[in-house]
């Protein structure tokens, strides 16, 4: 039993936790790492005990187009703080990997920049796939080149050429040496070359014991890729989509037969495949954002804890964050900036934050969830049972996703008195058969009442009292809310009117309270008037209504001519044509004041 196979991941996109830069100028060094420091115990504290972190190298942009293996992005930090997180989390009794991006560099990786300076004569010319001095690129370097998704960006590294292959040994080594790193993520392991991971895996097995090898493949025979040759684990994107859609569809079938083909993938047994099982990730939706009804994060979560394989938090979803892909593709709603004293007292506070905490702690009390065999025990459109047995110890989980309160049946478990580990009710499952029932979108972790270590999680009188609360509140202020942005956006449009009607007065053969033609007036001629660009900087961006927005700003397309302010308001009128605007879509767009940034993201829209 290696440390991975009872692990609970917590994964960390670093460069949109911590506020990076979108792009990378390599200036000075920013040692923002040192922000992850305050986290660690915040991570403990819910139940995790391993950190997936990553992308951390030098890079271009986004992370996956690396520069440079050895040297932490100067966005983050030197290779020091790296060295020192990784020394505080083993401190705190957590494991780190790292993600490792080994498919492809940037372009500004000294083996490409040598191609580029020196073309034909460059000495790693092979260190990358179909270099073809004939072709073209749409970088118009005047050669082309095998690149990842489409993307001339990302240069496909040629994994077979004797020399990359000694490079990125050489640089595990070193991750290993200088960090004491514990394992690697491997971005892009789908099209990796399979006797490229067979070498990786050889040196995983030399460089440390038990250093693990998790690949990201979305597709697929997974055990193709997760065996004794190569990898140790691959994520599991099969189970993300079940887990989701079949409580959107109310259809636990999808789930249940999901699990049970990739339990036979694995020989069924609960060591033949460990996967990496996740709800959401840096490339994915939140999981708060992805399901219809939001009560369904608890159930969707206790299967998540459950089930065969290895769990995995990503960063912010313990507090229940919203986070949308829009259309152009932008990925900085589900990759935001947080910090940790916006969260204060989740753990006790947030039902959310306590339940991961609760399903944590769960999981490390009881090894029969990491090791044990699972078996379907009873299975509807809306319930679900299954049990987890190691040696003579049978748990038993109860899940449903009905809005209303319903009773669970099973047949031929393990008679005994068992204690439920979340809300602490206590049955006895007598001739074999459990009958329980569960709250609307609930569920349950059913232990042997002798085994029961801990009290319950949830005093469920007390958490009924307190959603109920929470949402007389919540529609309270959503009312109020709603009512000042709408008096505020009648205001903004009444002002807008007036200057663009003064505008076209003062410009008569413009058309009168067309904001794109009366933006570009900047002169005021009245004492107290105000021109439109006056007028849009005065705006709250976390008041205006979306359709307010579109109304103001929705055609204009002189994007060089506008302010930052006036950047921000368009970015926001193009999300509300995608759907409703929430308050943290409006606070990423009102924290960045990058110019160059809102002009990326704003022609991104389609």
């Amino acid at each position: 039993m290696a440390w991975y196979d009872s692990a609970v991941f917590y994964h960390i996109y670093p460069l949109g936790m911590l506020g990076a830069p979108k792009e990378n100028s390599y200036g000075p060094v920013e040692h923002r790492l040192r922000g992850l420091f305050p986290w660690i115990g915040h991570i403990k504290e819910i139940g995790c005990n391993a950190i997936y972190i990553g992308p951390l190298f030098e890079s271009v942009g986004h992370g996956y187009e690396t520069t440079d293996y050895r040297k932490l992005d100067s966005r983050l930090g030197d290779n020091q703080d790296l060295k020192e997180f990784v020394a505080e989390c083993h401190k705190q009794g957590m494991h780190v990997i790292f993600d490792g991006v080994f498919n492809h560099t940037g372009r500004d990786f000294f083996a490409f920049k040598d191609i580029r300076e020196n073309r034909e004569n460059s000495r790693y010319r092979d260190w990358y796939c179909n270099v073809n001095f004939w072709g073209n690129n749409s970088y118009n370097d005047g050669f082309s080149y095998d690149n990842w998704g489409g993307y001339d960006l990302l240069v496909k590294l040629n994994q077979r050429n004797p020399e990359v292959k000694a490079y990125i040994s050489d640089v595990i080594r070193f991750w290993v040496k200088e960090f004491d790193v514990d394992g690697i993520r491997l971005d892009a392991a789908d099209v990796l070359d399979f006797d490229f991971m067979h070498m990786l895996r050889n040196v995983a097995n030399e460089v440390k014991p038990e250093f693990w090898l998790m690949g990201e493949v979305i597709h697929g025979e997974y055990s193709r890729w997760a065996n004794e040759g190569t990898l140790h684990s691959v994520t599991n994107y099969h189970l993300h989509k079940a887990l989701y859609s079949g409580c959107n569809d109310k259809n636990f079938f999808e789930i249940a037969h999901t699990v049970k083909r990739l339990y036979g993938m694995g020989g069924n047994s609960p060591d033949g495949l460990k996967l990496y099982n996740f709800v959401d990730n840096h490339d994915v939706e939140r999981i708060y954002s992805k399901l219809a009804n939001k009560d369904n994060f608890f159930p969707v979560h206790i299967m998540l804890y459950t089930l065969p394989g290895i769990p995995s938090i990503y960063y912010g979803s313990e507090f229940g964050i919203e986070g949308r892909k829009f259309r152009g593709g932008s990925d900085d709603e589900i990759r935001p900036c947080l910090h940790l004293e916006d969260f204060a007292d989740a753990v006790k506070e947030n039902p959310r934050t306590r339940l991961i905490a609760a399903l944590g702690r769960i999981r490390r009390e009881y090894p029969a969830l990491s090791y044990g065999d699972y078996k379907e025990e009873a299975l509807t459109t809306t319930q679900y049972v299954y049990s987890r047995r190691l040696n003579d110890t049978t748990i038993i989980v109860t899940v449903s996703n009905q809005e209303e309160d319903a009773w669970v049946k099973a047949w031929n478990l393990p008679d005994g008195e068992y204690a439920g580990a979340l809300f602490g009710e206590r049955i006895t499952v007598s001739g074999g058969e459990l009958n329980v029932q569960l709250k609307g979108n609930s569920g349950e972790i059913w232990i042997p009442a002798e085994y029961n270590k801990e009290e319950a999680a949830f005093d469920l009188a007390g958490m009924e009292k307190k959603a109920k609360e929470e949402r007389a509140a919540k529609e309270a202020a959503d009312k109020a809310a709603r009512e000042a942005a709408e008096k505020a956006g009648r205001e903004a449009m009444r002002r807008a009117a007036e200057a663009a009607a003064g505008a076209a007065q003062r410009n008569p053969d413009e058309k009168n309270g067309e904001f794109t033609d009366a933006a570009d007036h900047h002169a005021s001629d009245g004492a107290g008037e105000l021109n439109m660009a006056e007028l849009l900087e005065t705006l709250d961006l976390m008041t205006i209504p979306g359709d307010e927005l579109i109304a103001l700003m929705g055609n204009r397309s002189d994007y060089g001519q506008m302010s930052v302010k006036e950047l921000q308001l368009t970015i926001l009128s193009k999300m509300a044509k995608n759907g409703p605007l929430n308050g943290q879509m409006r606070r990423s767009v009102e924290e960045n004041t990058h110019r160059d940034s809102l002009m990326n993201w704003v022609k991104s829209f389609r």
